[in-house]
C-alpha cells in the first residue's frame, strides 16, 4: 500500500472557495488501476490559517506513478495554477509506503 499526500496551508477567508473547489472537481481518480480511496481532510486552524491534506491511498507506488503519467491525472489538475492563489506557496508532497496494516 502506498500514502500519497498533499499538505496546503489556506487563510481562513479563502477555505470555503479551498473546499468547494476540491468538493466539486472531477478527480478521475476512479479510472486508475491500483487506485483505493481518496480523503481531503481539514486539519487545525492556527493564526488564521487552516491546514488541509489531499490523502490518496494506492495499491502500491508504482500504481501512484502511472498516475501521475496519465492523461486523466492532467485532467484532473488541468488549471491548477489558477487556483494556487487559494492557498499559500505550492502545496507539500509527501509520500508512504506502508509497513504494516491493521485492519
Amino acid at each position: 500500500m502506498y500514502l500519497a499526500m498533499n499538505r496546503f496551508t489556506v487563510r481562513a477567508e479563502n477555505a470555503q472557495a479551498f473546499e468547494d473547489l476540491w468538493l466539486n472537481r472531477d478527480s478521475h481518480l476512479k479510472e486508475m488501476e491500483g487506485f483505493v480511496a481518496f480523503h481531503m481532510l481539514k486539519g487545525p486552524e492556527a493564526e488564521g490559517k487552516i491546514l488541509y491534506a489531499s490523502h490518496t491511498v494506492w495499491a502500491s507506488e508504482e500504481a501512484f506513478r502511472n498516475w501521475t503519467r496519465s492523461d486523466a491525472f492532467r485532467a484532473a489538475h488541468r488549471g491548477a495554477g489558477e487556483t494556487s492563489k487559494l492557498h499559500e506557496g505550492a502545496p507539500t508532497f509527501e509520500g508512504f509506503t506502508a509497513i504494516q496494516e491493521i485492519s
